[in-house]
């Protein structure tokens, strides 16, 4: 009787641990199963990841961490409030140094006669846009800006020196690119048709300084002072024009049509000094 008992006993046992095998074997199916489809999900979301960011490297950068989206933003922030001349008061020292940074590439782009025409832009009333937009739909209608800029800037051989916020300096080799970059991009903002969607739904408008001057540093500081009231000019404009020194308009009278603006004098500066728009070509 005792060993029927024990047989008895080692059967359901064995029934026991083969019901534990099986429902162990299944878990680690399921396991398994579970690992392979959130691998394939984590995969699916990274491929995702480039498509939604902006196509330019910085704006996709900023767009990674979100405190670098608040560093970059209180950066500008002076950019912005005061535009590009009125930055230039703790910031000259910065365009300078990108300056010297890339004066090799500079110092190529120079015209015959030692000179490159030099452009500042930036973005009209960004800081209310920015406040009216909010952060992440600011950041891509700068991009969609930057790409704009950037398109012009190739097509007409310039030099971008150095992107901040939402404004440009680039160095052109003559006068006549910097113009037809700078009437091409005004031109492209106001139409429709060549603008991208973001820049459709959000249109912005866009100031031009330009000023013709030596390339590359000489008796001390003289590039830096070029570069000072390039952007001086261009804080003196307003949103879709194109304001030139009087040094541009003698390069380029009877090439293309100026008309004058007020005379004006520019923060550290001596004397008052005459600007022009530019109407187009003549």
């Amino acid at each position: 009787m005792c060993h029927s008992l024990t047989v008895l006993d080692a059967t359901a046992l064995a029934w026991i641990l083969a019901g534990a095998l099986v429902i162990a074997l299944a878990a680690l199916g399921a396991a398994v199963r579970a690992l392979i489809r959130t691998r394939a999900e984590l995969a699916e979301a990274a491929a995702r990841i480039p498509a939604a960011l902006p196509e330019n490297p910085t704006q996709r950068a900023v767009l990674t961490a979100g405190t670098a989206v608040r560093s970059v933003f209180e950066a500008v922030n002076r950019v912005r409030e005061q535009g590009v001349g009125g930055m230039l008061v703790s910031t000259l020292e910065d365009f300078n140094r990108w300056a010297a940074d890339q004066r090799t590439a500079i110092g190529r782009m120079a015209a015959d006669d030692g000179t490159v025409t030099i452009f500042f832009s930036d973005i009209e009333n960004s800081t209310l846009l920015n406040t009216q937009l909010g952060d992440a739909r600011w950041i891509k209608v700068l991009g969609a800006h930057d790409n704009l800029i950037e398109t012009y800037v190739e097509k007409y051989r310039g030099l971008i020196v150095k992107s901040f916020g939402d404004g440009h300096m680039v160095v052109f080799s003559t006068p006549e690119l910097a113009i037809a970059a700078s009437l091409e991009i005004q031109r492209a903002l106001g139409a429709n048709w060549n603008r991208s969607r973001e820049l459709r739904r959000t249109p912005i408008r866009v100031r031009i300084g330009l000023h013709t001057g030596t390339a590359i540093e000489r008796d001390g500081d003289y590039f830096g002072q070029n570069v000072a009231l390039a952007a001086r000019v261009a804080g003196q404009a307003q949103g879709g024009e194109v304001l030139v020194t009087g040094e541009i308009v003698g390069a380029l009278e009877g090439v293309y049509e100026f008309t004058p603006a007020e005379s004006v004098e520019l923060k550290g500066f001596d004397g008052s000094y005459d600007l022009w728009h530019v109407i187009g070509s003549s």
